[in-house]
């Protein structure tokens, strides 16, 4: 029997997969651009997230298991599911668009997500809401640089 760990971890590991289809031309542009002069740690920047997603994993798998046969943790995967697409789409479509105003608005749409399903996982787990406060931290953070980033970029906004 498969267990929802590997489901979890094996659907995180599909979708995360897809950022990497970013074509060079397009991870050329991004590298281009400006940066605020405080973006120090854009280095770590691949570290924090694989440790967002693992914690996002975690929180789900909590969720999981605390009930795998409701319908309502069954919606539950679906906005985890939402979440990690949209988080991932975030870098591909900015740099197949080019533009940062597109970049901001799914950092956006990321953090309100994360908002909505903190609050719904709240009645099931403490500790799976306490996983998702490292997206709830980094992901104003990230679309206030992407935001930031257009006013020294104003030809990718």
């Amino acid at each position: 029997m498969i267990k929802s760990w590997m489901v979890i971890g094996g659907v995180a590991f599909i979708v995360a997969a897809a950022a990497g289809l970013i074509a060079p031309s397009d991870r050329k542009w991004f590298q281009r651009l400006q940066r605020p002069r405080w973006l120090t740690f854009e280095f770590l920047i691949p570290l924090i997230w694989t440790v967002i997603f693992i914690c996002g994993a975690w929180s789900a798998y909590i969720v999981w298991e605390s009930d795998p046969d409701s319908n309502t943790i069954w919606l539950l995967m679906g906005l985890y599911l939402l979440l990690e697409i949209v988080t991932i789409a975030y870098t591909p479509v900015m740099c197949r668009l080019r533009s940062l105003k597109v970049g901001t608005i799914i950092g956006g749409t990321g953090f309100i997500i994360s908002i909505i399903l903190t609050l719904a996982v709240s009645t099931i787990s403490g500790w799976a809401v306490l996983l998702l406060v490292p997206y709830l931290l980094w992901s104003p953070i990230g679309t206030y640089t992407t935001w930031q980033m257009i006013e020294l970029n104003p030809q990718a906004a």
